[in-house]
């Protein structure tokens, strides 16, 4: 494939639609989430799932019920008749009455926070019991992910504590199966979670539209002397949770082990890494705090053609060729051949989906046949690593929508629609990344790479 050719030069900064308020799941929406999980139970034969959850690994637990159970465990139990039963510690039994699906609840306390009060203690597997799960034959556990290893079936493994793992095997009559079923939620293969109606991508947006604002601010506010600290204050937004630990780094990174912002103050020259999410979407950059080609590193003078140039080419062959229908293996050959892996040192996956999550699963890999759907929410996720070079990021999320969702949405929310257009618009006429028609811009930021991070009116684009 030809990559177009790349520059350096003028342009304008993507509009930051701000005042854009979060758009809450409707009961139709929740509703189609609970058929869409007991179509798959019953094409999996499984008789009830057990779905756990704590604050870091509540996706699949929230995608029913609407929240997560904060600082405690919880379990959610799918019987195959539809009915849902909550066990949840002590500060989070009020919860269970705002359930977007109804829920019996039964009160664990060892789902509390330490030495909490274990008043009404009943063994674990007695209330597993009294759910229903003594008597089934086949029942889903589902963590926060499906294991894929190279070698074996991932069926047999379980990423839940293991007090709760050995009560359900005590539970369970001895010969029921119990197997991972967190492929039901989140495989790319026919997961219920990968694709979203067009409320869900309006609720999604929001976290996407915020990212992207929030990174675009503190770009905006890189200059020589300024602290991490003063960075990452700009990658929080609206009192939102962070889906990734946010990242506002100059210079050598991990020092004394730190992951978080610090009174470091930015130098001149220094490589810089941002960072943060909520849900629905993340934003990424990292670049040099220069303001010209002729300030690189002399190591590195050739960095803008060696490494960014041939990364933002890359960007643009993935937001022009992904479309529905299309493999993942497809894509991922798309990356291999603008951006071959020997020469630029990549190795995870070139894309994958975000929802509740980060990262939920990918597709994306080689000789993926998991096709890409109208519906679907993906991270442009592709980390060049080359030796004695800096790194380079411009992440963002976009969503697929074929012509039908797309009508849809903007029928129903007319002002999204106006901002996925107004960025469509800009990518187009300003950076010249003419999108997949199936292609929308969840965040103002798509395809917008400062290399130079001092100089801001400088991005690149695809030379006319």
């Amino acid at each position: 494939m030809m990559s177009p050719p790349i520059q350096l030069g003028p342009t304008k900064a993507p509009i930051k639609f701000t005042q854009v308020e979060p758009v809450f799941l409707s009961d139709k929406t929740m509703l189609e989430r609970k058929n869409k999980v007991m179509q798959r139970m019953v094409e999996g034969g499984f008789d009830a799932l057990v779905i756990y959850a704590d604050k870091e690994h509540g996706g699949n637990f929230e995608y029913l019920t609407g929240f997560i159970p904060r600082f405690e465990e919880g379990l959610l139990i799918v019987d195959a008749s539809g009915e849902c039963t909550a066990i949840l510690g002590n500060e989070n039994l009020k919860l269970a009455r705002f359930s977007r699906v109804p829920v019996t609840l039964l009160h664990c306390p060892l789902f509390s926070l330490p030495n909490q009060p274990m008043d009404h203690e009943t063994p674990l597997e007695n209330l597993l019991a009294s759910a229903g799960l003594s008597n089934k034959s086949k029942v889903g556990l589902v963590g926060w992910k499906m294991f894929t290893p190279a070698a074996g079936n991932g069926s047999a493994y379980f990423d839940v504590p293991y007090f709760i793992f050995d009560a359900l095997q005590r539970t369970l009559k001895k010969e029921a199966e119990l197997l991972n079923a967190a492929h039901l939620f989140i495989s790319g293969a026919g997961g219920a979670r990968v694709t979203n109606n067009a409320n869900e991508i309006a609720h999604y947006e929001y976290g996407a539209n915020l990212a992207s604002n929030c990174i675009l601010n503190a770009m905006d506010a890189v200059e020589v002397g300024v602290r991490e600290i003063d960075l990452g204050a700009l990658l929080t937004a609206e009192g939102q949770y962070n889906t990734v630990v946010s990242i506002a780094a100059t210079g050598v990174r991990f020092d004394h082990a730190n992951l978080y912002p610090t009174y470091k103050r930015v130098q001149h020259g220094d490589p810089l890494s941002l960072t943060t999410g909520f849900k629905g979407g993340l934003s990424s950059r990292a670049a040099f705090v220069i303001a010209s080609p002729a300030e690189l590193p002399d190591a590195q003078k050739d960095w803008l053609d060696r490494i960014a140039k041939p990364y933002f080419s890359a960007q643009v062959a993935w937001l022009e060729n992904i479309r529905v229908g299309m493999s993942g293996g497809e894509l991922y050959d798309v990356i291999e051949d603008v951006l071959p892996k020997t020469l630029y040192g990549w190795h995870l996956n070139p894309g994958h989906l975000v929802a509740d999550e980060e990262w939920m699963s990918s597709p994306v890999y080689p000789n993926s046949g998991e096709l890409l759907r109208s519906g679907m929410i993906l991270q442009l996720d592709i980390i060049p690593s080359v030796p004695g070079y800096n790194g380079v990021s411009a992440e963002e999320c976009v969503a697929l929508a074929d012509s039908s969702l797309q009508a849809k949405i903007a029928e129903a929310y007319p002002k999204l629609w106006q901002r996925i257009t107004c960025r469509r618009d800009y990518l187009r006429d300003e950076i010249g990344i003419k999108l997949n028609a199936d292609v929308l811009p969840l965040s103002n930021a798509v395809g917008y790479l400062r290399p130079f991070l001092l100089a801001k009116h400088l991005s690149l684009s695809v030379k006319k």
